[in-house]
């Protein structure tokens, strides 16, 4: 089966389509898929879902589908530093599903391993629960959450095999394996691709039975916020 892809649009051909329903990894600006992202954008393809744990900023990550009004609905956690996401949520243009992050990443999972709801105690008395099924267990309320089903995952590892096996790194590990697992096709874009056979299965992230193309492209290293402090002896 062939996995490796030589460009994003190239990856992607056959599987867009309006109205899809999309899991992309990423936390905060680590771990973005942005080259698929990019390649979406100049696809065109509109009315989409996105669940992921945040939108970018406005001009990287999903900010960019926001600017060219490609996005119908996100399913997040975070969404504070995303001006035009503020703009279209408050005007009634975007549709917005608040997720927990811990809830977030484990419906996720939960639809990567087939299964359709889970219980949590996270939302309980809160706007979370509105309209959600309510159950007690020894004695505690749970609000039971759905998994995630996603048309397509897209995601951004550090490297992979040409089976893709995959490895994030540091932070990138965050929704990145989980979002990965949940979507009927999924693409990984990633820094480096490798024989197979030269990463320890011991140490893989990601088995490739969850991969089913993989593109290397070149990435940048935004900071989404940058904290310094003056050096003591200035």
């Amino acid at each position: 089966m062939k996995k490796i892809y030589d460009s994003p649009a190239a990856a992607l051909d056959g599987l867009l389509f309006d109205g899809m329903f999309i899991a992309a990894g990423g936390f905060g600006l680590c771990g973005i898929p942005e080259l698929l992202l990019d390649a979406i954008k100049q696809a065109g393809t509109k009315d989409l879902t996105f669940a992921s744990n945040n939108a970018g900023v406005d001009d990287f990550g999903i900010g960019i589908l926001l600017q060219t009004r490609q996005v119908k609905k996100m399913i997040s956690s975070y969404v504070g530093e995303n001006a035009e996401f503020m703009r279209q949520y408050l005007s009634g243009e975007l549709e917005l599903e608040f997720n927990p992050q811990g809830t977030l990443a484990e419906r996720m999972r939960a639809g990567g391993c087939g299964i359709p709801g889970f219980y949590t105690k996270t939302g309980v008395g809160t706007v979370i629960a509105e309209g959600k099924e309510h159950k007690d267990f020894n004695g505690e309320t749970y609000i039971m959450e759905e998994g995630i089903f996603a048309d397509l995952s897209i995601v951004k590892a550090w490297k992979a095999d040409e089976t893709g096996n995959l490895l994030f790194r540091k932070t990138a590990r965050n929704f990145n394996p989980p979002a990965a697992m949940c979507g009927k096709v999924c693409i990984a874009e990633v820094e480096e691709i490798v024989p197979t056979g030269s990463i320890d299965p011991d140490l893989i992230h990601l088995p490739g039975i969850y991969v089913h193309r993989i593109i290397q492209g070149e990435h940048e290293k935004r900071i989404e916020q940058r904290t310094t402090r003056k050096r003591e002896d200035a």
